[in-house]
């Protein structure tokens, strides 16, 4: 193993000159030569494959009532979806090959946060605008989502500042402060989108990332309270009905507290996922054979498109994904910590979480566990810019999977 390399919860000693120039230290390990000869991490690209053939076969059946409705054809989202999928596994084996010390150079990292956190900005303001947000715009006549691709930019540059201010971690700008500094602008931009779901998972990823990077414990519980009660008075601010129209919070919370109470308009979806969900029974009705996707539940192939895979395929279906995502979950963690430094550990932690804590709102609101947020199912929910952007971190994580297996 070679020296600043990370193992588990384990870190070893860091050269003088390495803490220096950790970046030029890290890239000096690897190169794309190394990299093709090198095994990925199988166990983790099958699961990965697995939860995307389900996911888009899923989100097919889920829309096909749907896209019926809206263009006429029942195969419109599977095709585009499927399509996509195929073009994302390309771009994952490819990224897989690249060595992932790349985003580690300060360069390459800010600008890339600084492209994606601009364009996020700008489609605030001329991004197409549905339901009262913009979080929309069009390149070329395709649909794109900025905030997917601000959201790699985020855990990259937080694996970034890990891995450069560990050594300074003692003093509160480093281990705080310049996390701060990121995090605070990425979700005021998201707030003008009024995308709070977005706000809520860079939030959750950042807490995760910090405290994953090691930073001291007294540091971490000043910043829990901070956050707790800055978003405790931002929320209560904005459910009050001041601030620009969020008072739909409110509305939001009502309805996850009484599904039942009014459900020809605003708990109309969870209304009818639980229906759903309670029509499947242990086996479900069989795949294609919902009926709750024929019109009676809104965005059947998006966020809610588990509780139709839910009322398909019942109680073992829906198992099997969950124990699927806890698989891909509990892998990511064992690459990353496996990793043979700091920046790749913290780059496969964050999207790692990313993933698990999108799977695990889904479901929750699918089940009426939490508020309707708006969260799409990885690898299931239809979505272009997810669905591409998803499989690009994943190629990612197999990145770091390949050099992982160099060190040994």
């Amino acid at each position: 193993m070679t020296k600043g390399s990370v193992r588990g919860s384990g870190i070893e000693h860091v050269s003088a000159s390495a803490r220096k120039k950790p970046q030029v230290a890290a890239a000096r390990k690897t190169n794309n030569f190394h990299i093709i000869g090198m095994p990925l991490d199988r166990p983790f690209l099958v699961i990965v494959l697995i939860l995307l053939v389900i996911g888009v076969l899923m989100m097919g059946s889920a829309s096909f009532v749907w896209s019926m409705n809206d263009y006429g054809t029942g195969t419109y989202y599977f095709n585009r979806q499927a399509l996509l999928a195929i073009a994302g596994v390309v771009a994952m084996f490819g990224l897989s090959f690249v060595d992932y010390h790349v985003f580690q150079n300060t360069k390459v990292a800010y600008i890339f946060l600084g492209v994606s956190y601009f364009v996020t900005l700008i489609t605030s303001f001329v991004g197409n605008e549905v339901a009262g947000a913009r979080r929309w715009i069009e390149i070329g006549g395709v649909g794109f989502q900025p905030s997917e691709v601000l959201k790699v930019a985020f855990i990259i540059i937080f694996a970034y500042l890990g891995a450069m201010n560990f050594p300074k971690f003692k003093d509160i700008r480093y281990s705080i402060g310049a996390y701060l500094l990121i995090l605070i602008p990425c979700c005021g931009v998201l707030v003008l989108q009024r995308h709070l779901s977005g706000v809520l998972i860079f939030g959750l990823i950042g807490m995760i990332m910090i405290l994953v990077s090691g930073v001291p414990i007294r540091h971490y519980v000043l910043l829990c309270a901070v956050a707790v009660i800055g978003a405790g008075g931002f929320l209560l601010l904005k459910m009050a009905g001041s601030g620009g129209g969020f008072g739909y919070l409110t509305e939001r919370i009502q309805s996850w507290r009484d599904p039942t109470s009014d459900i020809l308009g605003s708990t109309l979806q969870t209304y009818q996922s639980l229906m759903a969900i309670g029509s499947g029974g242990i086996f479900g009705l069989g795949f294609g054979q919902s009926r709750q996707k024929h019109l009676w539940l809104p965005e059947a192939q998006n966020d809610f498109v588990f509780s139709i895979f839910c009322e398909e395929l019942g109680f073992v279906g829906a198992m099997a994904v969950i124990i699927l995502f806890a698989l891909f979950i509990f892998r990511g963690f064992y690459i990353a910590s496996n990793a043979p430094d700091r920046f790749g550990m913290l780059l496969c932690a964050g999207v790692t979480v990313q993933i698990g804590i999108q799977a695990l709102l889904n479901i929750g609101v699918a089940c009426n566990a939490f508020p309707n947020t708006g969260i799409s199912l990885p690898f299931f929910s239809y979505g272009g810019t997810a669905t591409l952007v998803q499989l690009a971190e994943m190629g990612l994580i197999l990145s770091v999977s390949r050099q992982a297996s160099r060190q040994e």
